[in-house]
């Protein structure tokens, strides 16, 4: 079954190069009417250029429709306007991919907190934002789609980047409670986790593997993904052509009383605490609280 978007709206930020170019491509290609938002800053997030415009004029040379919006995703009152202008236009919006995204590494011992709070506010309070300002139309009209884009840096840790690494995997949590809260009114809510050859990578691939991972190699998870029949919920890691899940897990666990309830008996137990035999795969964070019960009602 062929998915398509048509009479669909999707958002796309900083969609003016790398994946989200390829994200708006792609969606427009497939039917949808795109906003196209990028600020078009440097992978710092200084500067600015007309990358939205340009990647609109493609999507209107290939017979598509498409509007540019330069708004950084921090200005929560742009994100409004740049929802409500898309609504005017075409009646609503469907479709939201977060991919707007900037880099500050130094090792943490170097790292100035104006560089980790504003890796932070662009990754995570951005995508809140750009979120924030589309789910009341996302409720009212009982779809959305929504992607957050994650990182293997927030998921399993990278070095010098700890501003970077902490955004991505706030935006997990942030999916796994909008999936809660969105899903009686027709909202999905999936995380990304690509590796892709961008100007944000290019220093860390040689050039053979720059090329095999290629941004339009990843663009077929994050279409799936926001598409009707999506799945929710859901973390994807996708690079090269390569598509991957990933869970957060938990272990049974271990109920300690008497003497060992102390750090020595936590100790003394590590092995059976960390045991990954019979572990579950939690569907929402209530579910640890009632793991507990249960091992307290057998105690």
């Amino acid at each position: 079954m062929s998915i398509r978007f048509d009479d669909r709206v999707a958002i796309v930020t900083g969609a003016g190069g790398g994946l989200g170019r390829h994200y708006a491509l792609e969606l427009a290609r497939r039917g949808a009417r795109v906003v196209v938002n990028d600020l078009g800053g440097d992978r710092s997030g200084q500067g600015g250029s007309d990358a939205a415009e340009a990647v609109v004029e493609e999507i209107r040379a290939a017979g598509g429709e498409a509007f540019a919006n330069g708004a950084s995703v921090t200005d929560m009152t742009a994100m409004e306007e740049m929802v409500a202008r898309a609504c005017e236009a075409w009646g609503g919006v469907h479709v939201l991919i977060n991919n707007a995204g900037v880099l500050r590494d130094r090792t943490f011992a170097k790292m100035t907190p104006e560089d980790f709070a504003f890796v932070v506010d662009v990754h995570l309070i951005g995508s809140a934002n750009a979120t924030k300002a589309c789910w009341e139309t996302f409720r009212e009209q009982h779809y959305g789609r929504v992607l957050m884009t994650a990182s293997s840096s927030g998921l399993f840790g990278n070095f010098g980047q700890a501003n970077y690494g902490a955004a991505k995997l706030g935006l997990v949590g942030l999916a796994r409670t909008l999936h809660l809260e969105g899903a009686r009114y027709g909202i999905r809510v999936n995380t990304i986790a690509p590796v892709a050859g961008t100007r944000m990578t290019e220093e860390l691939f040689p050039a053979e593997a720059y090329a095999a991972f290629a941004p339009e190699k990843v663009a077929p998870a994050a279409l799936f993904l926001v598409s009707e029949e999506a799945p929710s919920n859901q973390i994807v890691g996708a690079g090269a052509g390569v598509f991957q899940a990933s869970q957060i897990t938990l272990t049974p666990g271990v109920l300690l009383e008497g003497e060992a309830l102390s750090p020595e008996g936590v100790a003394a137990h590590w092995s059976a605490i960390t045991d990954r035999t019979g572990e579950t795969v939690p569907e929402s964070g209530a579910a640890q609280a009632m793991l507990i019960g249960a091992k307290l009602s057998k105690g």
